[in-house]
């Protein structure tokens, strides 16, 4: 395993179905490139194909819509990021690092409407453009573009957020930066008492199997920093991608996203129905990303 990269693949415990992993390295998109550039760090392409549109970095996805009978809307596991609305209904700033297409800054601007600013810390220079232009993302005045790596920004940072949201996955995998000491220190600092931290990451789906590296090796890391932790296991966003990507109704690779609600208040996730059809606005049914809730975690 390469040393500064948590390489997806390598978490795995179980091997594919031979015959659906055939199905899916056979599927051929018809792509058709929007847009193209060779940047400082990526090689990036806007592409649309039967499934939607999407940001490819080298030959990754990385950001995009899917367009499918089945399901239209933002890559489903983002939508897990919202569920902190159903936590703390008063949140004031908000800080992300990753872009994106930009909807999820857009998303948080409807659920919360009293809120202040929305910090957003990416190191490619050209992902406002690409989410304007081809996302239909719409930048407002409480919006602020920082060009930036995300860990040296939070050295420097003086805001506190209630609310930090990370998704930083490239090409390859999750750098370790963003997995070690310094990191959720800088996190804890840049966060007020009672706020909420939001981070996507990756396991096997087998939670509860002994030799799951994530929850041995990684996990731990969230638990000494903060005192409450509330893991949602990727089974719904999952069964979207398959589905919409390939017409599968099983989850092929040993891999799930993870994403992983800290703070040290004790939140509760609000059922109310009121909260819960808020959602409506944004076209998402969060119940659905609810039940992915772990209990044992």
């Amino acid at each position: 395993m390469n040393k500064k990269i948590l390489i997806p693949e390598k978490l795995a415990i179980k091997k594919p179905n031979p015959s659906l992993l055939a199905k899916m390295n056979n599927k051929k998109f018809k792509d058709k490139i929007l847009f193209e550039l060779e940047s400082d760090f990526h090689y990036i392409t806007v592409a649309e194909n039967e499934a939607g549109r999407f940001v490819h970095f080298n030959n990754t996805y990385q950001a995009g819509f899917i367009n499918t009978d089945y399901y239209k809307g933002n890559l489903p596991y983002i939508n897990y990021f919202l569920i902190p609305y159903l936590m703390n209904q008063k949140i004031k700033k908000i800080l992300l690092i990753g872009l994106g297409t930009g909807k999820l800054v857009n998303d948080f601007e409807i659920l919360y409407p009293d809120l202040k600013n929305i910090d957003v810390v990416d190191i490619e220079i050209n992902m406002p453009f690409i989410a304007s232009e081809y996302f239909n993302f719409i930048p407002s005045e409480k919006f602020k573009f920082i060009l930036q790596d995300g860990i040296t920004y939070l050295r420097s940072n003086k805001t506190k957020y209630d609310l930090i949201v990370t998704d930083v996955a490239n090409n390859v995998g999750i750098d370790l930066r963003f997995l070690q000491s310094e990191y959720f220190n800088l996190i804890k600092s840049a966060l007020k008492k009672s706020g909420i931290f939001v981070s996507n990451m990756c396991a096997s789906p087998d939670f509860s199997n002994k030799k799951n590296i994530f929850f041995k090796k990684y996990f731990p890391i969230y638990k000494k920093y903060f005192n409450n932790n509330t893991v949602f296991k990727g089974n719904y966003s999952d069964k979207i991608y398959y589905k919409s990507f390939y017409n599968i109704d099983e989850r092929v690779t040993d891999i799930t996203n993870v994403i992983i609600i800290s703070s040290d208040k004790d939140y509760k996730i609000s059922s109310n129905e009121k909260l819960v059809e808020n959602f409506k606005k944004l076209n998402i049914d969060i119940k659905k990303y609810l039940l992915d809730k772990c209990d044992n975690c």
